[in-house]
């Protein structure tokens, strides 16, 4: 049997309303059987308490055939195991979940079997427990067949002795999982979860017994730029749909709009909602959604941002909220690929800014070059971190782990490999014979001091940069840069954090770079690169073979 989970022509689909769906039903007489059942499922909280055959559409019809007809009945074993659905806000995702797992519940034949819906609160577990409880009540022949604990969100198959039980993650109950059958919903709350990944892996172990198992991950999307195992598991399914990767059994099913559709701003107009919304009209109220929209837009940007990402599967990008940095409006724009390599090898001379330092805050690097012969610039930066960051701010440290992967953040777990990779990378520059000097705060740390030293770097190659308003001229300058694509930087997930963080504020009659939230957020990148840019600004001369003199 040959199959494909890849849907490359999905924007031509997603357009024109047609099924997303990559590939019929494996096997035909095992998916009917289970929409038998899940047709059957009454709706208690709609309006005349119809069942899902009566009222559901066929997207939801085929998801359901995909995930049933995948399981072969001879060799008892799931072709395809894993399931990923990204769909707005009010598409009755929740009750979907309650109607899958039910089904899978009535169906299963292993005794004491575990069925998992994982929610990462008590109230979405709630939004997945009640419909299916529902569903038991209002059928007396589920209600002598089941068996419902409310306290425990826990309903048990008096034939099998199997168990489909929803829990909240953040109780002690989502520790120990072993399930055949397991649902993961809201997937883009648990990216902001310190430990989501490991919770996530204990709670799939017992897969590996159970060939018959499968898991699907319902989410929608993340309402602020996506982290952790969420943009993991989103990147991945994107890359399956595309056909850039391939896995026979992982399913992907994304309700999102094309980039040519986004590029154009047609997902703002409401005749496209659909498009991301394929309830609409049923469960998803156009007026509703209409009002909601014209409030956004008056409520400013963070608030359409919010109402974008949720109700239209708008990925956000960037977090830029009042009082933003300007330049942060045109970063996403002036990203390019780009590596320190490519950086030293295409300029003429370089410049360093350096900020930060503390043990639970970043100490940002800013690379910046220009290229010989024009007056374009290029960015280039990297972070480092101690330990003791992540575990002082728990919120970030997802974000932070992702950045490391990416090769963009180090986190150290001694004092001063920090300083010495950072040394390490100005000698490299000066030994290129690029460096011009290196820019950081008078009352830097002086270990990055010592270590530059140590590597080989010239003292007078290092000079201080007054910060405070003092620094705001420089500010300008990058975001006239930025907005004139005069400058353009790597495209680094640290960066567009970092610029999205950065506010701006007033301190007497001057302006000042300040962060989003104390502590939480982080600009030191940033800052390093305003360092860098006020050293760029004085048009330093590519070094030559004679002596140079520089005037500050």
């Amino acid at each position: 049997m040959d199959w494909t989970t890849a849907c490359p022509d999905w924007e031509r689909r997603i357009v024109q309303g047609d099924s997303l769906m990559p590939c019929r039903p494996l096997y035909p007489s095992v998916a009917d059987a289970a929409l038998r059942v899940f047709r059957e499922l009454i709706l208690v909280d709609v309006i005349g308490k119809p069942t899902f055959g009566e009222v559901t559409r066929q997207w939801v019809l085929d998801f359901v055939a995909a995930i049933f007809g995948s399981y072969d009945p001879q060799a008892r074993e799931r072709r395809i195991k894993e399931f990923f659905l990204l769909i707005s806000k009010k598409n009755t995702k929740s009750t979907i979940a309650a109607g899958i797992m039910m089904t899978a519940l009535i169906l299963n034949d292993r005794s004491s079997a575990e069925l998992i819906i994982l929610a990462p609160t008590k109230e979405v577990a709630d939004n997945s427990f009640a419909p299916a409880r529902d569903m038991i009540k209002a059928d007396p022949e589920l209600a002598a067949l089941m068996n419902v604990s409310e306290h425990t969100r826990t309903i048990r198959h008096l034939g099998t002795g199997a168990t489909l039980k929803v829990v909240a993650a953040e109780s002690e109950a989502a520790a120990g999982i072993k399930a055949s059958y397991i649902l993961v919903d809201e997937l883009w709350i648990f990216g902001k979860r310190n430990n989501a990944v490991s919770m996530l892996r204990e709670a799939m172990g017992g897969l590996a017994s159970r060939p018959e198992g499968f898991v699907i991950y319902l989410t929608t999307q993340s309402d602020e730029v996506p982290v952790g195992v969420f943009k993991q598991k989103l990147d991945y399914a994107r890359d399956v749909r595309d056909g850039k990767k391939t896995n026979r059994e992982f399913l992907p099913l994304i309700y999102e709009f094309p980039r040519t559709l986004l590029d154009a701003e047609e997902h703002l107009k409401p005749e496209n909602w659909r498009i991301t919304n394929p309830n609409l009209g049923a469960s998803v109220s156009e007026s509703y959604l209409l009002n909601q929209f014209e409030q956004a837009k008056d409520a400013g940007e963070e608030v359409l941002r919010d109402f974008l990402a949720k109700h239209l599967n708008v990925e956000i990008g960037m977090s830029l909220r009042a009082n933003r940095w300007a330049g942060a409006e045109f970063w996403l724009q002036a990203a390019q690929p780009l590596t320190l390599d490519d950086l030293i090898s295409r300029c003429d001379i370089i410049t360093v800014g350096a900020d930060g330092g503390g043990l639970d805050d970043l100490l940002g690097m800013a690379v910046l070059g220009r290229i010989a012969g024009t007056r374009q610039w290029l960015l280039w930066n990297r972070a480092w971190c101690h330990q003791i960051a992540l575990e002082r701010r728990k919120s970030e440290a997802q974000r932070l782990r992702d950045m490391e992967a990416a090769g963009e953040i180090s986190i150290v777990s001694r004092i001063g490999d920090d300083t010495a990779e950072f040394a390490a990378i100005v000698a490299r520059i000066a030994q290129a014979g690029k460096l011009d000097r290196v820019g950081l705060d008078p009352l830097g740390i002086g270990s990055l001091i010592d270590s530059m030293q140590e590597a080989g770097v010239p003292q007078d190659k290092i000079i201080g940069v007054s910060q405070g308003y003092k620094l705001a001229g420089y500010m300008q300058t990058a975001e006239r840069k930025l907005a004139g694509g005069e400058l353009h930087h790597a495209g680094q997930a640290l960066m567009t954090w970092c610029a999205g963080n950065a506010r701006i504020v007033m301190r007497g009659n001057g302006l000042m770079v300040s962060k989003q939230e104390s502590g939480k957020a982080k600009i030191d990148p940033l800052v390093a690169t305003f360092n860098a840019v006020a050293l760029m600004s004085e048009n330093p001369d590519a070094p030559s073979d004679g002596p140079s003199v520089f005037f500050v």
